[in-house]
């Protein structure tokens, strides 16, 4: 199997709208998008696909006209209406084709350690990180983290779980526990499950639900990839301030 070079990143655009702008391209210094997309150019990925909105030309048109990519090749998938994060995904089949393929959130900054060991991988896996360093050094305050699904494995890294959080087994308020910010290598397995799976009941397709569907129900193996290293999450214009200073110094290169 090919090594991926392929990346797609979800635009949540039922839920993108904050104070009147789209979250992933709010200014913190440039666009807060261009952070995202910097950090997949250097973990080694060369054609990245933006999923947007029917309403989401802006987006488009900033990276065509006005912050043409040099580094890598972009394109764009349309999703018609707000259905969820599975949904998303299945816009991107035709991008993706038979090669596997990293899915990341537009309006998360992760570590580049972590797309970077993912692009190697060579399996299909995901990226989880540890509560507590989500906490200590990222944006993210323990009311949020604590609404993230949490990833337990094997002792050989497998996937074995992933946890609604406020499940009848839910970790106790202070473990440290890996949780999952849907960062993932997948193959096109997962294009079945998210066909597959029913709607939340928000009436949604939601990405965690199609993962324990491919991973209970078809055998997709996933490994995991634990990382103590924060992330920053740009939910609301609430977040501007701290996200900049925590991208402060590094530098956005298309």
């Amino acid at each position: 199997m090919m090594r991926p070079d392929r990346t797609a990143t979800l635009d949540h655009h039922q839920t993108s709208v904050a104070a009147g702008g789209l979250k992933a391209m709010m200014p913190v210094g440039r666009p807060f998008l261009d952070y995202v997309l910097t950090v997949l150019a250097d973990a080694g990925f060369e054609e990245i696909c933006l999923v947007i909105g029917p309403d989401r030309g802006a987006i488009r048109d900033y990276y065509l006209r006005d912050a043409k990519p040099r580094r890598f090749k972009i394109s764009f998938a349309h999703q018609e209406r707000p259905l969820g994060t599975a949904d998303a995904v299945l816009a991107a089949e035709g991008f993706a084709g038979s090669d596997r393929f990293l899915v990341v959130n537009s309006d998360t900054y992760y570590p580049v350690q972590a797309c970077r060991a993912l692009h190697l991988l060579g399996e299909p896996g995901v990226a989880a990180f540890w509560k507590s360093a989500l906490i200590a050094d990222g944006n993210l305050t323990a009311e949020r983290v604590a609404s993230f699904p949490v990833v337990e494995m094997d002792a050989q890294g497998i996937l074995t779980r992933l946890a609604e959080p406020d499940g009848a087994a839910a970790p106790a308020p202070d473990a440290d526990v890996l949780v999952s910010l849907n960062c993932w290598l997948f193959s096109r397995t997962i294009f079945r499950a998210c066909r597959e799976i029913a709607p939340s009941r928000s009436g949604e397709l939601e990405l965690p639900e199609a993962v324990r569907f491919a991973v209970g129900k078809l055998g997709e193996r996933m490994r995991v990839l634990p990382f103590r290293e924060g992330v920053f999450d740009l939910t609301s214009r609430a977040d501007v301030a701290a996200v900049a200073a925590g991208l402060a110094g590094q530098q956005a290169r298309l």
